[in-house]
């Protein structure tokens, strides 16, 4: 799905810069370009920041759920 219009990336791309890196929407349009000229995008991108923030969270949960220790 196009994601800015104005330079054309796509929520793939913005996806995948968040998953390597990006954490705020200035490194996401470094990374590829989105939300760097109108501005327009950078709510959707924002939210999609939180979201993988949110799931990566929840994954290191449960990889830490998973591999404590047993007290017992």
């Amino acid at each position: 799905m196009l994601m800015c219009h104005c330079t054309g990336a796509t929520d793939r791309a913005v996806r995948n810069a968040i998953r390597n890196g990006a954490a705020t929407t200035d490194d996401v349009r470094q990374a590829c370009g989105a939300g760097g000229r109108c501005g327009g995008c950078r709510p959707a991108i924002e939210s999609m920041i939180d979201g993988e923030s949110v799931r990566r969270h929840a994954a290191n949960n449960a990889v830490n759920m998973t591999s404590g220790s047993n007290d017992s």
